[in-house]
């Protein structure tokens, strides 16, 4: 029987899906400040650290916000000199937050955030459709949390994470000339974080936290092929409408981070962060169809693992605000972003690169209303492709931009 094979395109596809595009876009206000997290002045600091909560000023908070993130990726191959663009849709992440503190030492909050996923778009009939012509990739993180003050200088906070996520996959099958879908919608994960955040001297606050990683769990995937003859169904042990089904455990990146600002004077203050993500356990992943013998596992050919390669990585982040008058704040930021695969593991599905980011904005406050707004340039640098495993010799680069509007409400 003929076989088909699409173990690397396929497993680099559903990896996009467990976290390969990490979005770095959980505050507005953070944004503009290089996306730090030691700030404690309203809700939204509950994503970066839950033990924030516990310095927010006023007894109740609420936040909300979204974004528009637009990216481009071309890719040149280095023999044929021929090259393809992304056609990308604008991603639109977003952020909802409420804190509450019922007694003086002990707050509470919910989170919601898209902290993975995007959407990518290359032609139909480029040199890499039988890995990638179109990939839609989301996920929602609810997290409830707790934050408890130990002592008047510093607080504990932990959060249980549930998480859900979408893949909606399409490529193409050259083999049989024709294509696949590769679709789930109900993947689930769970984790938890925590941290610790100090304000040993009112000028400096110190936040200190930890996001565990989530093993999403696809377990009703389908995968739907289309092909001009129906024989090929029978020869793949499909249904008569081309699909099976398959699971697979997709993880999510563990994300450790040390933040501070400080308040230069009283108008002024300055902010730093350094993230390191667990990157380095994607070093395979494997699906289990529940027919179709299209894996490469010699003992059972309906289990298809592909080895990864990623490395561990880090960010650094630097940002400044100044308090213009007590109602209009300016915002900068820049920060440097590490890519967690080499050279010779780069994928068309999830385009990574180190990348330089600014990033800016204003901030109005009118009473117990506050209005946010940010945006951010995205400088990728050049990197060349040379991943045999897939087939891709050639150059790459991006572009990528963002803006956000944020609202906060803290009535006392």
């Amino acid at each position: 029987m003929k076989k088909i094979l699409v173990s690397t395109a396929l497993l680099a596809g559903v990896l996009s899906y467990a976290g390969g595009f990490r979005v770095s876009l959980q505050g507005v206000k953070q944004l503009a400040m290089a996306h730090t997290s030691a700030h404690a002045e309203d809700a939204s600091v509950t994503f970066f650290n839950p033990a924030g909560m516990s310095f927010i000023p006023s007894k109740l908070s609420v936040v909300a916000g979204g974004f528009g993130a637009s990216n481009k990726v071309t890719f040149q191959n280095f023999n044929t000199l021929q090259s393809a663009e992304t056609d990308n849709p604008i991603g639109t992440p977003f952020y909802a937050a409420i804190t509450y503190r019922p007694i003086e030492k002990l707050t509470v909050g919910l989170s919601v955030t898209t902290p993975f996923g995007s959407t990518i778009k290359w032609p139909e009939n480029w040199e890499g459709k039988e890995l990638v012509q179109k990939m839609e990739l989301k996920s929602f993180y609810f997290q409830p949390m707790v934050s408890v003050k130990l002592a008047p200088w510093v607080s504990f906070g932990a959060s249980y994470i549930y998480a859900r996520g979408k893949v909606d996959w399409d490529k193409a099958v050259t083999q049989f000339d024709g294509k696949v879908n590769i679709n789930d919608e109900n993947a689930t994960g769970h984790g938890y974080g925590f941290g610790f955040y100090f304000r040993p001297d009112p000028k400096l606050d110190v936040s200190i936290a930890y996001r565990s990683a989530i093993d999403m769990k696809a377990k009703s995937g389908t995968a739907t092929f289309q092909f001009p003859s129906q024989s090929v169904y029978t020869q793949l042990k499909l249904n008569a409408t081309g699909q099976d089904g398959f699971s697979a455990v997709l993880p999510l990146v563990e994300e450790y981070t040390i933040g501070l600002t400080y308040k230069v004077t009283p108008k002024w203050q300055v902010s730093a962060d350094f993230n390191y993500h667990g990157w380095e356990r994607y070093s395979k992943l494997t699906l289990d169809f529940e027919n179709a013998p299209i894996g490469n596992n010699p003992s059972d050919p309906t289990i298809l693992t592909n080895p990864k390669n990623f490395k561990n990585s880090k960010t650094f982040r630097l940002g400044t605000q100044y308090a213009f008058t007590d109602m209009i704040y300016g915002r900068l930021g820049a920060y440097y972003d590490e890519a967690p695969y080499t050279t010779d593991n780069f994928i068309p599905e999830t385009p990574s690169y180190d990348t330089y980011v600014v990033t800016g904005g204003v901030g109005f406050k009118l009473k117990h209303f506050g209005i946010d707004v940010a945006g951010g340039y995205a400088m990728p640098q050049y990197r060349k492709v040379n991943n045999v495993n897939i087939g891709l010799n050639g150059q790459s680069k991006a572009t990528a931009f963002y803006f956000g509007l944020g609202f906060s409400y803290n009535p006392f």
